[in-house]
Order: structure tokens, then sequence, then C-alpha cells
């Protein structure tokens, strides 16, 4: 490339340069192992041995397996209830921010499951659910007079580790968006005010798209 013609197609080439690097990183760690995971499943391979080509029988036999389906509701499940970290982490983020005494320690508070490992956040939600002396378990057993083992019980254990992997999650977002909070014209949202915005008119017309 000559130099003019850099120069005359340097705003529309820059962007591109500088998307380059992260561009080749997920194409090398993600985009082509998600394809060489979609050759191999056309193997029966035990990962270490030959592979022989078994075209879709692993596919068939996987239509037979109860196991997967359970796997794929789970797997539903979590995608639908981890959105919820989104909005959560929306409105927290609304609520810290605000110019009032102490928030600085309720900010703190929120940030704190961002900060701790997940080993810790395993650790921590072991014991909340705990059956005997966990918190929750107490709770529920002094609400409706018997405890629930949540990760003992097929029913809400999915439910369980969710939550536990949305606590660390919800602060993730929250901080994202008071980034942004922060970074919102205050002129734009006096002059919304004078105008009359006020709650979801505020948030949807003028804080968002900013």
């Amino acid at each position: 490339m000559s130099a003019s013609t850099w120069r005359a197609n340097q705003r529309r080439y820059a962007p591109w340069l500088f998307l380059a690097p992260g561009l080749i990183m997920f194409a090398v760690y993600v985009v082509i192992p998600i394809f060489q995971s979609m050759w191999i499943s056309f193997y029966d391979w035990d990962g270490l041995g030959e592979r022989t080509w078994i075209g879709t029988e692993n596919y068939v036999e996987l239509m037979d397996d109860d196991a997967f389906y359970t796997s794929l509701k789970n797997n539903v499940i979590w995608l639908v209830l981890y959105m919820l970290s989104v909005p959560a982490g929306l409105f927290i983020a609304i609520f810290l921010n605000q110019t009032i005494s102490g928030m600085r320690l309720y900010k703190s508070m929120f940030f704190f499951p961002f900060v701790i490992s997940q080993v810790v956040v395993g650790l921590i939600f072991s014991w909340f659910y705990a059956p005997g002396f966990g918190l929750l378990y107490k709770l529920i057993e002094v609400l409706t007079g018997e405890g629930v083992a949540i990760l003992a019980d097929d029913r809400y254990v999915t439910y369980g580790i969710i939550v536990a992997g949305l606590w660390p999650q919800i602060a993730y977002v929250m901080i994202l968006y008071l980034t942004g909070l922060n970074n919102v014209s205050p002129d734009q949202i006096e002059a919304a005010r004078l105008d009359g915005a006020k709650g979801w008119k505020m948030l949807w017309h003028v804080v968002l798209p900013q």
C-alpha cells in the first residue's frame, strides 16, 4: 500500500488496525476451536488414540440419550436466567449512582462479589445452602417448618447453582453500567427534567441512549 493511498483511506483503515489483534485472538481461541469441535464430533475418538470416521452416528446416539435432554434443559434454564444479570445490574447501578451519605460503603458491598474468586463464591454459597445450619435452610425452616437442602434436591439444585453464578455476574454488569452512568451528561438530565421527563421515560429516552 502506497503512502498516498494510506493517507487517503486512513480513517477507514485505522479502526480495523486497532481491532485486528483482538479479532485474531478471538478467531484463534474461539471461532476455530468451535469448528474443530464440530469436525471431531464426526469421529469415534477417545482423545488419545486413532480417530475413526463414523459420520453422524454420535448424533444419532445422542438423540436416544435421556441425559442429553436433561443437559439441554438445564443449559436453556442457565441461558434464560443468566440474562437477569443485565437488568439487575442496571437497576443496582442506578441505585448506587446517587450522591447521598454512605453511598461509597454500599458501592463497596455490591462490588465485593466481583473481586473475590469463584472458589470463595462457591464456598460461601455451600455454607449458605448447607442443610442443618445454612442461613437459607434455617430461613426456609422458620417459614415452612421444614428446611430444604438445595444442593441435594434435584428440583432446586440447578437454580441454586445459577444464583451462585449470578451473584458475581450481577456485580460485573453493575460496574459496567455504573461506569457508563458516570459519563451521562448532567446537562441533558437537567434539560429532560425541565421538560417533565422522569422515572421510566428518563431512563429509556435519556440515560440509556448515552
